[in-house]
């Protein structure tokens, strides 16, 4: 029986139900491990991209989380999510001059997940191949980049909705790929950047959060 997507909502309400968990080493069993409400790019009207999108060939080994430096804004609607999503592919496409939104997935400070490159979702779902991207120099072709709407620089702090559900889009992701949770970095991990600016401090908080969802047994 084909069971519908939980909304923003049910994952914000940590779930209902789940869905059986990949076979994952360490992996005690899957709590709220289910497949986070995402908005494709057909839904938030993106525009097409300037090239061919490619696929990796594998599976990635990791997490890239960032931030978009953008305005740390009080609008938490999903217009708003779909605002900032065309934000950061105009910037991308136009002044990057890239094929395509650099990250794989964007989440607002609403708590709303949007699509960022083409076809990411699609191959998310697969769990076998991953596209690839163009957020972290020398690592695009080994990890999945999560873009989070803000600037969390000199002590900003996510909102409590744009957490929840980096958790939950973490914890799908690894699901999906078998990525440990132990392999959730920070951009600033392997470049001279500040990015993800606070999110980084919190990075082992999120890998916790993401392996108790997992159900994940750490030693």
């Amino acid at each position: 029986m084909h069971l519908p997507r939980p909304s923003r909502r049910h994952v914000l309400l940590a779930g209902a139900g789940g869905l059986a968990a990949a076979a994952l080493p360490n992996t005690a069993h899957a709590l709220d491990v289910v497949e986070p409400d995402v908005d494709s790019t057909s839904r938030w009207k993106a525009r097409p991209p300037q090239g061919p999108i490619d696929l990796v060939g594998k599976r990635p080994t990791m997490i890239v989380v960032h931030h978009t430096v953008s305005a740390n804004t009080t609008d938490v609607s999903r217009a708003q999510a779909h605002a900032h999503a065309h934000w950061v592919q105009d910037l991308h496409m136009d002044e990057n001059g890239w094929t395509d939104t650099g990250y794989h997935f964007l989440v607002s400070r609403g708590g709303w997940i949007t699509e960022g490159r083409h076809q990411s979702l699609g191959a998310l779902r697969s769990g076998r191949d991953f596209v690839l991207g163009a957020h972290t120099s020398g690592q695009n072709g080994a990890g999945i980049g999560i873009a989070n709407e803000g600037a969390y620089h000199d002590g900003a702090q996510p909102p409590r909705a744009q957490w929840e559900v980096l958790v939950a889009l973490c914890a799908y992701t690894c699901r999906q790929y078998g990525i440990a949770p132990s392999r959730i970095y920070g951009h600033k991990d392997f470049g001279d950047t500040l990015c993800p600016g606070v999110l980084h401090d919190k990075l082992p908080q999120l890998r916790s959060e993401v392996a108790a969802r997992m159900g994940w047994v750490t030693e």
